[in-house]
């Protein structure tokens, strides 16, 4: 009986200084949690620059295609891939066969005209002597006039055809039309091509890949921002690590539209002395709008805090001592102008709307502030002038930070903030807690 009333005695003094240690822990912890706690970065000095990003595609400055005006047989190729050529160069053959034959055919039936309109030039010239002396009757001299009108014709007409066959017959002997490279070959020696309808493309000739071209897509929200002779730089896959440059050359004005999104085509001229770039790579391009060098810039993050309620009273505080020190006389227009329903006193609805990251105009933002500690760990702000962004870091304007020095951008909500308490008893849904025995 004795060791059981001991062991009950040992488990209820246990459960006693349980209960008082959480007790006093909830007691303590419930003064610090009251405190808020702050996230912190460094104000930064170096460079930043706003850019644009897009991609586009690479080509030559001037690409020519290659056709045939003749059908037939591609009999001979004289060139291939990469093969480079000079203007008037021969390039492919068209067997001649068919149209050598149509050339000598029309040479036979030019000579037949000739030889037609000889015999009618003499008949009517015969029948006008005799037509004179009226020893012929009108309607044969009509009749050996209109023959001679005909042959004339004719031998027209014959000459026509041969000059004709003539030059399809040029067109059999494929030539280069300006100097480059050949970047496609689509037939093969052999092959048919037929020009019934459209010329078919056998070549793509690149003018001088040492110069080429990118054609950028870029949205319309960034357009106007773009403007000739911008610097660039982009990248291809080919060489990841390396940056390539260029300018641009035009903005076209005509418009394309893919998924409701409408884009621009941006054309920008490239130097590749080196030739590392190819026609049809895709460029991931970066368009410099904005630079700045050495400049004092933070993480975004700091200018889009939203003020707790104890920045706030910080606020109205310094709003209050500002009203202080004004003389009387303003102070009466305030007032009457604040019970009019003016905006002579601004109000906590307009100092939320200041400090909370979207400026008095709702737009985009020339002036925010920066939270920090003073040097006795107080809180305070300073107002400051924005300047260009990458996205990531704004440029701040101001002579009351210092590179180094820590400001707010980020505050860890503790459990005062949200309204929940931290009992020990308690959990986060407000329902008693559940102690096991041997806790």
């Amino acid at each position: 009986m004795k060791k059981l009333f001991k062991s009950k005695l040992f488990l209820v003094a246990i459960s006693l200084i349980v209960l008082f240690t959480a007790g006093y822990w909830y007691l303590s912890s419930s003064d610090t949690n009251t405190t808020e706690k702050y996230r912190f970065t460094n104000i930064e000095k170096g460079d930043l620059e706003s850019i644009v990003s897009s991609t586009g595609t690479l080509s030559a400055v001037t690409t020519v295609q290659v056709g045939s005006q003749v059908s037939g047989t591609v009999s001979k190729m004289y060139v291939d891939f990469n093969s480079k050529v000079r203007k008037g160069q021969l390039i492919a053959l068209i067997d001649t066969t068919i149209l050598y034959a149509n050339y000598k055919d029309s040479e036979t039936s030019l000579a037949k005209a000739k030889a037609q309109l000889e015999q009618s030039t003499n008949d009517f010239n015969r029948m006008k002597v005799m037509y004179e002396k009226n020893l012929v009757a009108q309607s044969d001299y009509d009749l050996s006039k209109y023959n001679y009108s005909i042959a004339v014709a004719n031998l027209q007409s014959a000459e026509l055809s041969l000059e004709r066959a003539k030059t399809n017959l040029g067109y059999a002997y494929i030539k280069a039309p300006i100097d480059g490279t050949v970047i496609a070959r689509n037939v093969d020696a052999g092959q048919t091509v037929a020009a019934s309808f459209s010329a078919p493309v056998l070549f793509l000739i690149a003018n001088d890949l040492s110069k080429m071209q990118i054609l950028a897509n870029v949205d319309e929200s960034d357009i106007g921002q773009i403007k000739d002779g911008q610097q660039v730089r982009f990248t291809v896959q080919a060489y990841p690590n390396k940056k390539f440059t260029g300018v641009v050359d035009q903005i076209r004005l005509s418009p394309t539209t893919v998924q409701n999104v409408v884009n621009y085509t941006v054309v920008i001229n490239v130097s590749n002395k080196d030739g590392f770039l190819l026609p049809g790579m895709t460029a991931t391009i970066d368009f410099l709008i904005e630079s700045a060098h050495d400049v004092l810039k933070v993480l975004n993050s700091a200018l889009r805090l939203k003020p707790n309620n104890e920045m706030m009273s910080v606020i109205q505080k310094k709003q209050e001592e500002r009203m202080n020190s004004l003389p009387d006389s303003v102070k009466a227009k305030i007032k009457e102008r604040t019970a009019q329903g003016g905006s002579g006193q601004r109000g906590g609805g307009f100092m939320q709307r200041m400090f909370s990251g979207g400026g008095a105009n709702g737009g985009a933002r020339k002036f925010a502030q920066l939270w920090y500690l003073d040097d006795k760990g107080q809180l305070n702000f300073t107002p400051v002038k924005l300047g260009i962004s990458d996205g990531q870091y704004t440029e701040v304007i101001t002579d009351k930070i210092k590179a180094g020095q820590q400001v707010i951008n980020g505050i860890l909500i503790t459990d005062a903030e949200t309204g929940t308490s931290s009992s020990p008893f308690q959990n986060n849904n407000n329902e008693p807690r559940q102690f096991r025995r041997g806790f």
